[in-house]
């Protein structure tokens, strides 16, 4: 909603020059007018005693009324991601989350498929979906943005769902941005939490902001679809359902086009850390006091059958390595159980772990973040404590 000024009736007072706390409105030819930096605060308005000011409303601008529906908009899409013809796991841990929103809604959940066979589609039904929109055309065999976000957009378009989900992998980074621009439509990426404004209907898309020292609730109110990328492992999955029925829908793949060819793939290196598959993760931090400290995480993660994380404090270090990494700026972990060792809390790896099913502190300070996360706390020397674990665990492999 801009605001422009009426020259003619501007007779050069200047008031408004004085109210503005941002100095973007100057004077040419005496007149006032407004520059690249207004922000919109609307103190000249009502500075302006000859009406000369005034806000411009756009259309489509508006927020929409309680409960109100854009244009016909209705639904939950989840865009599901594939990996070599087999629906990644972040796809059915967005399902998880799409019926949950589908449900306060009271509106169905879908989800869209490129480049698997119709089983994978079928799998997801039984994840949650009540249709798939399914295309297993060649042009998806490899990933390429322009045919992926020319065809999602045009599905978008045509069936008009409110709220689209992809997972903010490297894929869903790159293409979900081209398809929010051809909707002309708001995309918060990154986000860690989702949930519905009960008075309004819209999306509270739950992001870390400023270098991860806030968490900013974002809304997308007048425009529609609202679109979030959501990070792996940070939603829970929904129940599988083996007899769960629903309706795939097959989608021709014509009509795309792409400047770009995939010549060629290279697949990732294998024994590198997996951390976002493991169920025990035993992570380290400053409290270490060094890469000495790590080797007794080490041995107690293999007594656990799980593997060793770090926070970025350990990472800055030179402790453990970046692939080790938990946390807004490392991986994204959901074991069933994570042990978290001389680590204070900080927002920034709470961020990355605090979907785990158990979390376990270990800290000498009982004021540490840590412990109003943990399901249970310890408050002592990680250097006495973690011992005490691993000799117990030893007993216990010998008995």
């Amino acid at each position: 909603m801009p605001i422009v000024i009426d020259r003619d009736k501007c007779t050069g007072c200047e008031n408004c020059l004085s109210v503005c706390p941002y100095e973007s409105i100057v004077m040419k030819e005496g007149k006032a007018f407004i520059t690249e930096y207004c922000q919109m605060c609307m103190n000249c308005l009502s500075a302006c005693a000859e009406g000369a000011i005034r806000e411009i409303k756009e259309e489509g601008t508006e927020p929409l009324a309680g409960g109100q529906k854009a244009e016909g908009y209705s639904g939950v899409w989840v865009f599901a991601e594939s990996r070599e013809g087999k629906a990644a796991g972040v796809s059915c841990e967005l399902l998880g989350a799409g019926r949950k929103l589908a449900g306060e809604l009271g509106v169905e959940l879908s989800a869209v498929l490129f480049g698997a066979p119709r089983e994978e589609a079928q799998e997801l039904i039984r994840w949650g979906a009540d249709k798939v929109y399914h295309s297993d055309d060649p042009v998806f065999r490899s990933f390429n943005d322009e045919p992926f976000s020319q065809l999602l957009a045009a599905l978008i378009n045509e069936h008009k769902p409110e709220i689209v989900l992809a997972g903010a992998t490297p894929i869903g980074r790159s293409f979900i941005p081209r398809v929010a621009a051809r909707l002309g439509t708001g995309l918060t990426a990154d986000c860690t939490a989702l949930e519905i404004d009960k008075e309004t209907g819209n999306l509270i898309q739950v992001r870390p902001a400023f270098g991860g020292n806030i968490m900013a609730a974002i809304l997308c109110p007048r425009k529609r679809p609202q679109i979030a990328t959501v990070r792996p492992r940070v939603m829970k999955r929904g129940p599988y359902d083996e007899g769960k029925e629903g309706i795939i829908i097959d989608v021709k793949a014509d009509n795309l086009s792409s400047n770009t060819r995939v010549i060629d793939t290279v697949k990732e290196a294998s024994g590198a850390v997996n951390l976002q598959e493991a169920d025990v993760v035993v992570a380290g931090g400053r409290g270490l006091g060094g890469e000495k400290g790590f080797e007794m995480l080490y041995e107690l993660s293999v007594l656990l059958g799980g593997t060793v994380g770090g926070s970025r404090a350990a990472v800055d270090e030179g402790w453990v390595p970046y692939s080790r990494q938990v946390g807004q700026t490392g991986k994204t972990v959901c074991p069933k159980i994570y042990i978290a060792c001389g680590i204070s809390g900080a927002v920034q790896h709470l961020v990355g772990m605090q979907s785990s099913d158990i979390i376990v502190a270990i800290n000498k300070n009982p004021e540490a973040p840590i412990f109003n996360m943990a399901t249970y706390g310890i408050v002592g020397d990680v250097f006495e404590v973690v011992p005490l674990l691993i000799r117990k665990l030893k007993e216990m492999k010998r008995a």
